[in-house]
């Protein structure tokens, strides 16, 4: 559904982003996880075709920014961190009017009103005005306003920014819903539990993808995936090495005798897992516990950010030492 290659986008002497490319797939729900100023909602905004790349290119949906970016603008719903809606009309004039931005008129358009007012539930509130409503209940209205026109794509800014924890769930069970109506969704976020909560895949950022994974992928960062195994019985750990070596799925085994458990490296784990415990079991293992062990994606976002935050900090210096020299 989005293809970006090599994009850039330069503001004077600010690089915003650079040598950005990935693709999100039909029916994906893609996240761009980053810090502040990393560039996501700069990203958001080309993809849109609501700012024009400094280089690269990109495509949605098979239209290329540039020429295709009056198409991409109709088939694509923004969620922008502010939500940007008139304080003194009611939330379906608020709908309305944008709706008519997007070409709706007449029953079709009171049609998609009521729909998506009824979607995320406002239907009661339909007839309120937007400038008393809580932060959650006009984030509401926006994603109604995102999903307007049926788009085909949907950028999300910060979707759940400054929401209590039940309104911050019920948006991403919304995404989720989304997700399985075939709509291909980006969102950007510096929250690592929503993003570990929602996205199929998730590019960490900062001007450019540092790296690209599903969750359970990041949090291997690179390694294999270890299982450990907890045992409670007579035998040891160690007296099942010889067997894990067997194990074709297995690609290294530990003991730790001293807290009776197996550590064993698996390509797989929810794949290999049941057969690992089968096998162990059938030679006499009692099992008290099974779970995987990676680092959590907060501590491989922070390795990322951290490590490219002080390389661009040293060139920072070293550029200014040469400038005085």
């Amino acid at each position: 559904m989005i293809v970006v290659e090599g994009l850039r986008r330069d503001f004077g002497q600010l690089v915003a982003v650079h040598d950005l490319s990935f693709e999100v797939a039909d029916g994906e729900i893609f996240g761009l996880l980053g810090p502040n100023g990393a560039g996501k909602t700069t990203t958001v905004r080309m993809l849109a075709g609501l700012i024009r790349p400094t280089a690269g290119s990109a495509s949605v949906n098979g239209h290329p920014l540039g020429e295709g970016s009056q198409r991409i603008r109709a088939l694509t719903g923004i969620l922008t961190e502010a939500p940007g809606l008139h304080d003194k009309l009611t939330a379906r004039q608020n709908l309305a009017y944008y709706g008519r931005l997007y070409g709706l008129t007449g029953g079709a358009l009171r049609a998609a009103v009521d729909r998506y007012l009824g979607v995320v539930g406002m239907g009661e509130h339909g007839d309120r005005r937007v400038g008393g409503f809580s932060k959650g209940m006009r984030q509401k209205v926006a994603i109604a306003r995102a999903l307007l026109h049926e788009p085909e794509v949907i950028y999300l800014d910060e979707p759940t920014s400054g929401l209590d924890p039940l309104a911050a769930k019920t948006v991403r069970d919304f995404v989720a819903t989304l997700r399985e109506l075939g709509r291909s969704i980006v969102v950007c976020t510096h929250n690592l539990d929503e993003a570990e909560r929602l996205c199929d895949r998730i590019g960490i950022m900062r001007g450019t993808l540092l790296r690209l994974d599903t969750p359970a992928g990041l949090r291997r960062h690179g390694r294999n995936a270890t299982v450990r195994v907890e045992l409670n019985g007579a035998r040891g750990p160690e007296s099942f090495l010889a067997l894990l070596a067997r194990l074709p799925a297995v690609l290294g085994a530990q003991a730790q005798p001293e807290e009776r458990s197996l550590l064993v490296e698996l390509a797989d784990p929810p794949r290999e897992t049941p057969d690992l415990v089968a096998e162990l079991v059938g030679a006499g293992a009692r099992i008290s516990g099974v779970r995987e062990e990676a680092a959590t994606l907060e501590e491989v976002y922070l390795d990322l950010v951290g490590e490219v935050g002080e390389r661009d900090a040293a060139a920072s210096v070293q550029d200014g030492e040469g400038r005085a020299a």
